[in-house]
């Protein structure tokens, strides 16, 4: 089993934290993380694109010129799509982009995420999660202490508003409840902080195949 420091948020050694294997513990599976990370992304889009075909332009009606005898090619509508102003043939039209995942491939793809940042060092674990006030001074002395740099990925079971507001002006800092976690978060970021809470919510969420 996995084990890893943890700290408080001066970045002391609080105690030794031994990890569910079956959660933080596996060898990441390649393919359910892209299909998750896929279905993710794909859903994030709005699918409100949309033109209009021949049968929604305005104008048309009436047919440009007879049939036969004009020597010009036959025409039936001036709204057809080679015309000018005319209909849009298979364009976009609004649709949900949905893909449909099984819970068991999302569950594995949450536990190989995991795994990944505890293999690559990228985890690190605090007892608690506790800003005094609103400062973004505060919270890079606490990502100093920790020695984190770079994109990170705060989980915790909840989050003080002087947490949210310390935070703001760190474009590389990003919140995410453990109820709400996703693998494209977790994948999206450099280190991963996460709570005592969190971690145990996650083992009891996850470790049940």
């Amino acid at each position: 089993m996995p084990n890893i420091q943890l700290l408080n948020q001066k970045g002391a050694k609080v105690a030794d934290l031994t990890l569910s294997n079956y959660v933080f513990g596996i060898e990441p599976h390649q393919q359910a993380l892209y299909d998750v990370v896929n279905a993710q992304r794909a859903a994030m889009r709005q699918g409100t694109h949309d033109v209009k075909n021949r049968g929604e332009v305005s104008g048309g009606g009436k047919k440009p010129w007879r049939q036969k005898g004009t020597g010009r090619a036959r025409q039936g509508s001036t709204r057809s799509p080679q015309w000018r102003k005319g209909g849009v043939v298979f364009g976009p039209t609004p649709r949900s982009y949905a893909v449909k995942m099984n819970q068991k491939v999302r569950q594995l793809a949450l536990r190989s995420a995991l795994s990944y940042h505890v293999q690559n060092g990228q985890l690190k674990v605090v007892d608690s999660l506790n800003i005094e006030a609103p400062k973004t001074k505060l919270f890079m002395d606490l990502l100093k202490s920790l020695g984190i740099e770079g994109k990170t990925l705060v989980v915790s079971g909840s989050f003080s508003e002087n947490e949210v507001l310390a935070a703001r002006n760190i474009p590389t800092i990003a919140f995410s409840q453990v109820n709400h976690v996703s693998v494209y978060d977790i994948l999206n970021c450099k280190n991963l902080l996460m709570t005592k809470d969190a971690v145990e919510s996650l083992e009891e969420v996850l470790g049940n195949d």
